[in-house]
C-alpha cells in the first residue's frame, strides 16, 4: 500500500484503541498487496484503491476488536476474501480462527494469504455455513460476520456452532438499530437476545456502524 494508506491505517487503529505493531503494519500490508494482485484476476472486492482498503476493509475488520478478544476460537462466516477474520488473526493471534465461504476462489485465496503470512490456527474452508454444525457443534467463542443483511437468517446458522457463554456479533452499517428492532420477534424464537449496539463512526472515513452483540436465552 502507499504511505498515505499505511498513515491511515495506523491513525484509524489507534482510533479504535489498537496500536499496530511494525510487525502487524507490515503483515497488513503484505495481505493488502496480495488482495490487489489476485483481484486483478478474480473479483474479489470493488474496493481497489489502497486507501479503500485500509480504511473500508482493514480498519473495518479490525474494529471488530472492540468487543471480540483473544484467546478462544472464532469463526467468520461469508467472509469473502477474508474480511474480518484474517486482519483480525493479524493482530490478535491468540484467536484460533475458522474462516467459511461457499465461494471456492475466494478460500483459494485466502488459503494462499494464511501460507504468505505463516499463519497457523486459522482454517479457510469452502463449505456451506449450514453444514458446519457436524463438525463444531458448540465450538466457538466467538461467531461473527460482516456479510449478513438478514440478522435472524445469521444468528440462526451461527446458534449450533456457538459454545454457552459464546457470543454472535453481527458488523452492520447504518439502519443498525431498525435492523435489530425488526428482528427481535424472530430471535426470540431462535432463543437469542440482542446483549448489546455499539454504534460508532468509522475511523478516517466517518460512514455509520454498529457492532450487534447477541448471546443465546
Amino acid at each position: 500500500m502507499n504511505q498515505r494508506a499505511k498513515d491511515l491505517l495506523k491513525k484509524g487503529t489507534a482510533e479504535l484503541g489498537v496500536d499496530l505493531t511494525p510487525a502487524q503494519l507490515n503483515a497488513l500490508d503484505l495481505f493488502a498487496e496480495e488482495l490487489k494482485k489476485w483481484n486483478r484476476k478474480i473479483n474479489l472486492t470493488a474496493i481497489t484503491d489502497d486507501e479503500g482498503i485500509a480504511v473500508k476493509h482493514l480498519v473495518d475488520s479490525l474494529s471488530l476488536l472492540k468487543v471480540v478478544r483473544g484467546p478462544g476460537s472464532m469463526l467468520d462466516i461469508g467472509s469473502g476474501g477474508g474480511f474480518p477474520g484474517i486482519p483480525v488473526k493479524l493482530v490478535q493471534p491468540d484467536l484460533d480462527i475458522v474462516s467459511v465461504d461457499a465461494v471456492v476462489k475466494k478460500i483459494s485465496f485466502q488459503k494462499q494469504a494464511v501460507r504468505l503470512l505463516n499463519m497457523v490456527r486459522f482454517d479457510a474452508l469452502h463449505v456451506r455455513a449450514e453444514t458446519l454444525a457436524a463438525q463444531y457443534a458448540g465450538h466457538f467463542d466467538w461467531v461473527v460476520s460482516r456479510a449478513f443483511s438478514d440478522i435472524p437468517s445469521f444468528v440462526a446458522m451461527a446458534l449450533p456452532v456457538l459454545k454457552d457463554g459464546g457470543r454472535i456479533v453481527a458488523m452492520k452499517g447504518k439502519n443498525a438499530a431498525e435492523e435489530v428492532t425488526a428482528a427481535e420477534g424472530e430471535l426470540e424464537k431462535l432463543g437469542a437476545r440482542v446483549e448489546s449496539v455499539q454504534d460508532f463512526a468509522l475511523p478516517c472515513s466517518g460512514d455509520a456502524r454498529s457492532l450487534v452483540v447477541i448471546s443465546k436465552t
